[in-house]
């Protein structure tokens, strides 16, 4: 188990190494690359120079050694690009590890999750909830009941009492004679005589109710 957990940190600083030591190569093998292009330039001019001397031997010799130079020049280009191949790789295998990595970190942090709340515990914090509420509705409509001499009381009774009330008020409004109020004077100008104001006729309802009145009298 320890070794799991170790071995991660030592792939990861192993290949970052390998790397750094890819990039220490190719800067030494582009040192070295230009250091022969300066050789093969400075043959070239040596090559003029014998060749304006009528020199061909030593002419010949300095363009020999420059495509020696020139050889070695390719063969350098070819290490470099294997390098960089090489590199290109390694950087994209690092990169597939921690991408796999971190999937699998992903992974086991959900499943931690789903283990920390399964459905059977959803089910009974449900179902715990659920009672809960029932006993409260309980103990709300039992608080709610009357007690006492309060659950003596018959509803009918009372709604049957009520009606007495309200017939008993119906036959005062009954009994009580109509009164209207005073007619205001009525002031009439100077030299002229008033004249009585007409007998004001009764409503059908003010007739039935002075016979009613008259009828409960005798």
């Amino acid at each position: 188990m320890f070794a799991r957990i170790l071995g991660k940190p030592k792939q990861e600083s192993n290949a970052l190494a390998t790397l750094d030591k890819l990039n220490e190569t190719l800067e030494m093998l582009e040192k070295k690359e230009s250091v022969l292009q300066k050789k093969a330039s400075a043959e070239v001019e040596k090559a003029k120079a014998y060749t304006k001397a009528k020199n061909k031997r030593a002419a010949i010799q300095c363009l020999k050694r420059k495509k020696l130079y020139e050889e070695q020049i390719g063969q350098l280009a070819n290490f470099q690009l294997r390098i960089h191949d090489q590199m290109i790789l390694l950087e994209g295998a690092k990169a597939t590890t921690e991408t796999v990595d971190a999937l699998r970190s992903g992974a086991a942090a959900m499943k931690a999750m789903q283990k920390a709340t399964n459905i059977d515990d959803v089910d009974k914090t449900m179902d715990e909830i659920n009672e809960q509420t029932e006993n409260m509705k309980q103990i709300q409509e039992a608080l709610a009941t009357p007690i006492g001499a309060a659950a003596d009381f018959d509803e009918d009774e009372l709604e049957a009492e009520l009606e007495e009330l309200e017939g008993a008020e119906l036959e005062e409004q009954l009994l009580q004679p109509a009164t209207t109020a005073p007619a205001a004077p009525v002031k009439v100008p100077a030299g002229r005589v008033p004249t009585r104001p007409a007998p004001q006729k009764r409503t059908e309802e003010e007739e039935e109710l002075a016979a009613l009145q008259a009828e409960m009298a005798l």
